[in-house]
């Protein structure tokens, strides 16, 4: 399966902890499509929601199509994800439990279509992100050591 990523949502790895990941699709016009071919997205602060039993992804930014004369879309409205009726009753469950909320991390084209990765997740505390932090520099010290000590 051909997978040309658009949009990556860095910033959600590093403020929540992401437990389950589901694909969804989107419903877009014209100029938001030709836009994604040409990258102009940005995950920043988006979120998914559920409302009247339909799921939105909302605060997705996708740029005006520069070279589209009438017809120009919003670029910040918020956007249908589709999704089969189980996989949003079971969001829907697991997003009304204390603490947990529906993250994008990536926006990607796959076979042509354009879909979303979304996250149930867990807002990280400070201490958290600290501790993740270390991690990282401590594996990042070891790979040095390991690298100059193979030379």
């Amino acid at each position: 399966m051909a997978e040309k990523l658009i949009a990556d949502n860095r910033r959600a790895r590093h403020d929540y902890h992401l437990l389950e990941r589901v694909e969804a699709g989107l419903v877009l016009t014209g100029t938001e499509v030709k836009s994604l071919r040409q990258g102009l997205a940005n995950l920043g602060r988006a979120y998914g929601d559920v409302r009247d039993g339909e799921l939105w992804l909302v605060g997705a930014h996708i740029s005006a199509y520069e070279q589209g004369s009438t017809g120009q879309h919003d670029p910040d409205r918020d956007r249908k994800l589709l999704l089969h009726r189980r996989e949003i009753d079971s969001l829907m469950g697991k997003v009304q439990e204390k603490g947990l909320t529906l993250v994008p991390t990536r926006l990607y084209f796959k076979n042509g279509k354009a879909k979303v990765e979304l996250a149930v997740a867990r807002g990280k505390e400070t201490r958290d992100k600290r501790r993740d932090i270390a991690k990282r520099e401590a594996d990042r010290q070891i790979e040095r050591a390991l690298k100059s000590r193979s030379r």
